[in-house]
């Protein structure tokens, strides 16, 4: 299969399976992550999911023979690769290895979090080949990078250290080379014991409450978050630290 999922505890490790062709997006790909992103957002069990590639490579962005072949690669719901316009209410970790280029980076980009080896590579070359990068590149990079930095990338089409860019906190955690899918994976507990609610209503508030006027954020915060307080998870988990014990969330 070209997308392969496995299950750690509460944890989705989805694995882009096509090293041979450095994890390149196809048809193929593209409907496989859309339908394990499906899932890990409808199993309950499922708290966090882990995006990687398969062998040396996170992802080399679209299969250009797929393209001139014609294949469908994008999702007219979750965008290119099923995934860079999904709207996934739980945490997703990139776990970047040696090459995320053009669309590879921008699947790395969609996700909440990156942890990424040392001697990881990113670059949008995109310009090299006579296209744009239009699966959320050049409107997710700015907002990311300071606006000369993520021009000078957009524009040259150059590949940098992924090093260069962790002191702008594009990236979690700078690891080892090969270490990056376990060091994703012990990320993820940092959120699988958390209430799942609460970490959904936090998710849609950092992702869309940047475009809010400050006139009405606050109002438009509540509409989201009071619903989480009325809860059965907020009372048990004020229970739960009032009696010295783990919280059994409910998702309700």
């Amino acid at each position: 299969m070209d997308v392969e999922t496995r299950i750690e505890g509460a944890v989705a490790v989805i694995t882009i399976n096509r090293p041979d062709k450095r994890n390149a997006i196809n048809g193929a790909v593209a409907d496989g992550m859309e339908a394990a992103l499906a899932r890990l957002e409808e199993d309950d069990r499922l708290r966090v999911g882990v995006i990687t590639g398969a062998g040396k490579d996170f992802c080399a962005g679209m299969d250009l023979k797929a393209y001139l072949n014609g294949e469908k690669v994008r999702s007219a719901h979750a965008g290119f690769a099923g995934i860079t316009q999904n709207r996934c209410t739980k945490p997703l970790i990139a776990a970047v290895e040696g090459h995320a280029l053009a669309g590879g980076l921008e699947v790395a980009l969609a996700c909440d979090f990156i942890i990424a080896a040392e001697t990881a590579r990113i670059g949008l070359p995109e310009v090299k080949r006579g296209l744009v990068a239009m699966a959320g590149g050049l409107l997710r990079l700015p907002r990311q990078l300071p606006a000369r930095i993520a021009a000078e990338m957009a524009l040259s089409g150059d590949i940098y250290p992924i090093t260069d860019f962790a002191h702008y906190g594009l990236v979690n955690r700078i690891v080892a080379e090969g270490e990056a899918l376990a060091a994703a994976i012990a990320f993820a507990g940092k959120f699988v014991m958390n209430a799942p609610l609460a970490i959904a209503a936090s998710k849609r508030l950092l992702r869309d409450g940047r475009h809010w006027d400050e006139q009405d954020m606050f109002a438009r915060q509540d509409s989201i978050t009071r619903p989480i307080y009325l809860s059965e998870d907020a009372r048990e988990g004020a229970a739960a630290y009032v009696e010295k014990r783990v919280p059994n969330w409910k998702g309700r």
